[in-house]
């Protein structure tokens, strides 16, 4: 009898105030097997309630958002979901972004115009990793 728990998807929400920037970002991850887009926002409030009621596991955000900035997402996000992956993915790429989303839980930090391939490449290994069977 074979008793293995079938392979689950990463759930992955997206938080952009730029829809252009969340459908490219969709489209490049439903191309990734074992990742599932759990949903998309442009405000952080919308943002929260779209992350707890999906469940999502990994939330890719940008710090400027259509009520604010992501840091306060971020936060937000550590405190009350701390197993959730924080993934930035923004133009504000000075060391001072940087540091104040680490500050505030992120787990990774990318550039939007270099390094959204690496962010994909990320999520990937996240999604992977979370399939992988457990000894």
């Amino acid at each position: 009898m074979d008793t293995a728990m079938p392979a689950l998807a990463a759930k992955v929400y997206l938080v952009d105030a730029a829809v252009e920037v969340r459908r490219r970002l969709a489209r490049l991850l439903d191309a990734i097997a074992g990742v599932e887009i759990a949903g998309e926002a442009e405000d952080g409030d919308a943002a929260l309630a779209g992350i707890r009621a999906s469940e999502a596991d990994i939330v890719v955000l940008d710090l400027r958002l259509a009520d604010g900035n992501g840091l306060e997402l971020i936060s937000t996000l550590s405190r009350l979901h701390p197993a959730v992956v924080k993934i930035v993915l923004t133009n504000h790429i000075a060391r001072a972004f940087r540091d104040a989303c680490q500050a505030a839980g992120a787990d990774f930090f990318f550039d939007k115009t270099s390094e959204f391939d690496a962010a994909c490449r990320t999520i990937a290994g996240i999604a992977e990793a979370q399939r992988a069977p457990r000894a």
